[in-house]
């Protein structure tokens, strides 16, 4: 393992601010007990060498010594794979931490993104769309509640995949939006007790406040 090093935005509006996804890579570094130092690029002038790090111009990526990765799931696989206490070393808990750590971002985040978007920009309402969007996010929360109902974390300790899928319910739940998955909010409530991700958070808060003092 080389130096690691987490890239976000030096500044974002504040509405977004605590839900920017290097959050999940700060919480999955706390838990860890890693060394880690946060580096910024710019917000509003997105040049060639972010690009080159993370093509679509977003944020986190991170660097561990030469390796370049970007993208949050990404970049929790590969911190799982440097710690235990991210992704224990038994083969089937692995393959377990694994499997529900794609399925936050390509069963729920799918779903729960559109919805969280609309409710973000005011669109929702009766409309076909928004009824569509609906639905199929309240039909994802229902298949979360009885998984997340008969344990306290999804492959028997907290792992990467509780870090992605919690954070992923968290911001439904910005919007209410888990106001009838009991088992869900006491999840993401659980998860977010954690003393790692209210240092990761309260640290995002931070970098980003302290930009507005420099504008």
């Amino acid at each position: 393992m080389g130096e690691l090093v987490l890239t976000t935005y030096d500044w974002v509006p504040e509405m977004v601010r605590g839900f920017v996804r290097d959050l999940r890579v700060r919480w999955a570094l706390e838990e860890a007990g890693l060394p880690y130092r946060v580096e910024s690029t710019p917000f509003r002038d997105r040049g060639p060498e972010h690009f080159a790090h993370q093509p679509f111009g977003q944020v986190p990526w991170l660097t561990d010594g030469d390796i370049s990765i970007f993208e949050s799931g990404a970049i929790l696989l590969h911190l799982g794979e440097l710690s235990d206490k991210l992704m224990p070393p038994d083969p089937r808990v692995r393959a377990e931490v694994k499997e529900w750590l794609f399925a936050a971002l390509n069963s729920v985040e799918m779903a729960s993104l559109p919805w969280v978007m609309f409710n973000f920009m005011g669109y929702t309402g009766d409309t076909p769309v928004w009824k569509w969007i609906d639905d199929f996010t309240k039909l994802r929360l229902s298949r979360m509640e009885p998984v997340l109902a008969k344990g306290e974390w999804l492959a028997g300790s907290f792992s990467v995949a509780d870090i992605l899928m919690a954070d992923v319910l968290r911001v439904v739940d910005r919007f209410d939006g888990l106001k009838d998955s009991p088992a869900c909010r006491a999840y993401v409530e659980r998860a977010t007790a954690r003393a790692a991700f209210r240092k990761a958070h309260a640290d995002q808060m931070a970098h980003f406040a302290a930009a507005d003092k420099t504008a």
